[in-house]
This record gives C-alpha cells, sequence and structure tokens, in this order.
C-alpha cells in the first residue's frame, strides 16, 4: 500500500535537479522514502536536464509514491529559478533543502520535527553534516556550534540540513536571482534577521556528496559563489544598520567583516602591572610600555585613553616613559594592595571615563591594524556584551581563539595552532560567537560591565575571566571571538602561572560543571598535537589571568 499524500505535510523537500548522475539521484530519492517520518512531499524541479532520462526516472518515482512531485521546466533557469518553483508548489509547513545528489540519514526528519515540537515558535533549523565519497564512506564531519549569528556572517555554517518555515520563506521573497552560488546563505541571513527562534539540531543528518566539481571536495569549485556571497554579506549588514564592509577571508567561502567604529566613543583601555621588564626574542622589554606603545600605533581610533592600574613598587622610571608613550591619553592609578588582578580591573574602570572598555594584560603585543577598531565595534549591537581577541605565543602559534567549557573543565580550544592555519571549518579566521575569551584582551560595554557586577574579586588570579563570560551569558547577552584582533600574548612574563583548584572549584560552585560546549564541541576543540609532549599538564586547564 502506497504512501497516503497529505493536503499540508509537515515538510515540503524541495531539490533542484539539473543533469545529476542517475544512479546518484536514485539513491538521493531513496534517501527520502527511506525516512521514518512520512509525513512529507518531495518537490523536484527538473531544470530542463540535458540528459532525457533524469526528469523520466523521477517521473517513475512520482507514480509509485504520490508525495514526490515532478515539476518540469521547459527552459535552463538555473539554480535560483528551479529552487523559487520548488517553493511555489510546497504545500508544506516547513521547507528542507536537499541537493540533488546528497542524502539524508533515515531519521533525519524524525530528529527535526522532534526539536519542532519541543519550540513551536521556531523558524530555521539546522544539523550537523558530513560528507560521503564515490564509494559510499562518510568522513569529515561537521559539528556546528549553535546559533552563532556572527559565524554566519563570516561563512555559511549552517548550510546541510537546513530547515525553513515555509511562510518566512515568503515573506522574504525566497531565493534571489543574482546570489547564485551563495543563494541558500543569502536566503538563511534574510530569513534568520526575522526568525522568532533558531535551533540547531546537534546530529550528522545529511550526507553532501563529494563529487568532481563539488564544493564538498576543492570550495574554489565555484569562484563566482564568493562574490555572491559577499554581496549577500554585505546586503545583510547594510539591513541591520551594522556600519561595515564585508571581503573576501583567508580562503573561499570564507568573509572578512570589517566595522568601522564612530569616531564620538571614547575607549578606555585598562591595564593593570607592577612595571615588570622581561626578554622577548633576546631583547628586554619594559613590558607595559610595549604593550601601550604597540596598541596606539596600531590604531586609528583617535579617542582612546589608557589607564594604568599600577602597584606602588612600579619602578618610577617605567612610569615616566609611559607618559612619553601615551602623553595625555595616560590615566596614572596608583595600587598599594596584595595582587588580586580581578580588583586591579574594577579600581581601573572606575577611573576610566570611556563608553566602552578594553582589558589588556601587560604582557601582549599588538600586531594587527586597526586592531581596537574590530574588537570594539561589535559592541554596537545590543545583544552583545563581551568580545575577545586572537593571541599568538611568541612562536606564532595560537594562546587564544576563544574559551570553550567542557568535560568538567575551561579550556583554549586550538592552542598551538599555526597562525597560518585557519582551523577546522574555519574555526580561526572567521568571528563568531563563543562561550567565553580570555580577558588578557576583551572589550564591553561600560554599562554591561557594571550591569554584570564587573570581574569577581573573590578570584585574584584564574578564572575571573570565566566567571565574566558565564555573567555576560546569564545577561542574555553574546560574546564574539575577534579573529582579525590579533596580538602576541607573552603568557606569564609578569607573574608565575599557578593555577589551584579552589579557584576552578569555586567557578563550579556558582555556574555548575560544564560538559559540552554550545559553539566549541570537542570533538574540534583540539589543540595541535605536535607540540603537546611539550608542555605541562595544566597548560591545558589554565584559562584566567595573572598579570601583575
Amino acid at each position: 500500500m502506497s504512501p497516503r499524500r497529505s493536503a499540508t505535510p509537515r515538510f515540503s523537500i524541495v531539490t533542484p535537479v539539473y543533469d545529476p548522475p542517475v544512479d546518484v539521484l536514485k539513491e538521493c530519492i531513496e534517501s527520502v522514502i527511506a525516512q521514518d517520518f512520512e509525513d512529507w512531499e518531495l518537490i523536484m524541479v527538473d531544470d530542463f536536464s540535458s540528459n532525457a532520462a533524469v526528469p523520466i526516472v523521477i517521473a517513475q518515482y512520482a507514480q509509485r509514491d504520490p508525495r514526490i512531485t515532478l515539476v518540469e521546466r521547459d527552459v535552463n533557469g538555473h539554480i535560483v529559478a528551479a529552487s523559487n518553483d520548488g517553493v511555489a508548489a510546497a504545500a508544506g509547513e516547513f521547507i528542507a533543502l536537499l541537493d540533488h545528489d546528497d542524502l539524508l540519514v533515515p531519521h533525519a526528519l524524525t530528529q527535526v520535527v522532534n526539536a519542532i515540537d519541543r519550540h513551536d515558535d521556531v523558524d530555521y533549523l539546522y544539523t550537523d553534516e558530513d560528507k560521503v565519497g564515490a564509494d559510499g564512506t562518510t568522513y569529515g564531519a561537521f559539528h556546528k556550534p549553535d546559533w552563532s549569528p556572527e559565524r554566519l556572517r563570516g561563512q555559511m555554517y549552517t548550510s546541510h540540513l537546513s530547515v525553513l518555515r515555509t511562510s518566512l520563506v515568503r515573506e522574504v521573497g525566497g531565493f534571489r536571482e543574482g546570489f547564485e552560488g551563495s543563494q541558500d546563505h543569502d536566503l538563511v541571513l534574510r530569513v534568520t534577521e526575522r526568525a522568532r527562534r533558531v535551533v540547531h539540531v546537534p546530529e550528522v543528518l545529511y550526507h553532501w556528496r563529494a563529487v568532481e566539481g563539488s564544493t564538498a571536495v576543492d570550495i574554489e569549485a565555484k569562484p563566482y559563489a564568493e562574490t555572491a556571497g559577499i554581496r549577500a554579506v554585505q546586503e545583510h549588514l547594510d539591513r541591520l544598520g551594522i556600519d561595515a564592509v564585508a571581503g573576501p577571508g583567508a580562503e573561499p567561502g570564507r568573509y572578512v567583516v570589517d566595522r568601522r567604529l564612530s569616531p564620538d566613543v571614547r575607549v578606555s583601555v585598562v591595564i593593570p602591572t607592577a612595571g615588570q621588564s622581561s626578554i622577548v626574542r633576546g631583547v628586554r622589554r619594559v613590558l607595559v610600555v610595549d604593550a601601550v606603545r604597540s596598541l596606539l600605533e596600531h590604531t586609528e581610533h583617535a579617542d582612546v585613553e589608557v589607564v594604568v592600574v599600577h602597584d606602588s613598587h612600579t619602578p618610577p622610571g617605567v612610569l615616566d616613559e609611559l607618559r612619553a608613550v601615551a602623553g595625555d591619553r595616560l590615566v596614572d592609578v596608583p595600587f598599594d594592595r596584595p595582587f588580586n588582578f580581578s580588583e586591579k580591573i574594577n579600581v581601573g574602570v572606575c577611573h576610566a571615563s570611556g563608553e566602552r572598555l578594553v582589558f589588556l594584560n601587560d604582557d601582549v603585543e599588538v600586531i594587527s591594524p586597526r586592531w581596537l577598531e574590530q574588537l570594539v565595534a561589535p559592541l554596537d549591537e545590543e545583544d552583545v556584551g563581551l568580545t575577545g581577541a586572537k593571541l599568538y605565543f611568541s612562536d606564532q602559534t595560537v594562546q587564544h581563539a576563544g574559551h570553550a567549557y567542557y568535560n568538567a573543565g575551561y579550556h583554549h580550544p586550538f592552542k598551538f595552532w599555526t597562525r597560518d592555519e585557519v582551523g577546522p571549518f574555519g574555526e580561526l579566521v572567521v568571528n563568531r560567537e563563543v562561550t567565553g575569551v580570555t580577558a588578557a584582551c576583551a572589550a564591553m560595554r561600560r554599562e554591561v560591565f557594571f550591569e554584570v557586577g564587573g570581574f569577581s574579586e573573590a578570584l585574584p588570579g584564574n578564572f575571573n575571566d570565566v566567571d565574566l563570560c558565564y555573567k555576560v551569558a546569564a545577561s542574555g547577552r553574546r560574546t564574539v571571538f575577534v579573529a582579525t584582533c590579533e596580538l602576541y600574548h607573552y603568557e606569564s612574563r609578569t607573574r608565575e602561572s599557578r593555577v589551584h583548584e579552589w579557584e576552578r572549584l569555586a567557578v563550579v560552585s556558582r555556574w555548575g560543571v560544564p560538559d559540552e560546549d554550545a559553539f566549541t564541541p570537542r570533538a574540534v576543540a583540539m589543540p595541535n598535537l605536535r607540540r603537546v609532549q611539550q608542555l605541562p599538564d595544566d597548560v591545558f586547564e589554565r584559562s584566567g589571568t595573572s598579570s601583575g
């Protein structure tokens, strides 16, 4: 007995078709028929394939299963036109996008409908995915972060499987001509601008077929897609009123969002120090002086004050050098109590006059142009509560690219990847939401800092930034890692790095034991194993800051 066709199915699976290998097309259709959730329709739009067997195969399946519909175009209109024909024919509550050579796992729709049933206001869902080779072997699983609007600006990370509320797809105008190659990215940007809720289903439910000419095999296979993608992101930024320019990123399919910071915004950079010096690349340097010099040299923003909170034993010559470098931008704040990083930052903020606050260790060196603008400008979005930078050790390997909290610990994922590596799925070269960032270089709006209570002075050395990140998240705001804001961090040059168990337990007692990170699944949160053997065991747990 053949399945009944529902007048209003839960899902309309829309598949534009043009000249796929017939055996591959059959496998695609069979993966839909095999779904254990049966309330669907499959709309296959043949875009005037040159191989006459293609529409014949689809028609044969449609005869056997009334849930399958063949729409035949009489001219080849390309991917956007064919996809819009599918949208027009859709009767389902949700549209699921399936390419003509890809595969759904048998329980894909079941898992998606379970998520919909948990959230009746969801307008967009996406799942994890992997690739499938010619021999049927799957590989390259992409375990995606939870909803990350900043990352979507830097790459079309949600991709497969995308499920969108049909009424909203039509409301935003469906797919748009001129965005071929990035038509899905453009549509999802427009849908999520209006979506009430976006849900990530954290399971591989879609197999992306890796065939010759596919971006699954070669990300540069469709060079026109990058131009369309940049335009899609730029128009998205313009619609939201974000003052930024979209451009090409470190590799095809990745984009850079170059933000502008209003010249009317005053920024206060707060640096705690004891004025130590250290040998860096064979030269003795006064760390805080070089930090201040580099931060001012690498920004075009004029309205910057530098609040230096210094211990009473700081050498007078260091303060003289700071005045020579910073001039009237320097705010000199003496501190005569025992070391407490959190207290020093809080005291510095109380002496600061800026609407935007940057926390900076004294053992850093800025190396990217317009670092301050890139770090601070995302805070113009009201729901961004905290931003953080990308930090390197002196040997050009990554020290920090966002925190991840999982497996009962607080981690620096991607530690020891090299500066020229993009990381798995572009993690190291796109701005993205993260669970936390290090206070060695981070920024907040002044009012948010006071709303969440600043840094906890009960955590003087370590995990104070972890606690701050939890507080920002509890306030309902996003934390954003800014890949284009780069600094060297000569970690532990100013104080001995020593982590106490009571510090970790203090955070756990307040926020609970971290299990899985929402933005950096442990499957991709891997350090560069080539250097692991060279380091002490506790280096992976150290997350706080110990600047003097």
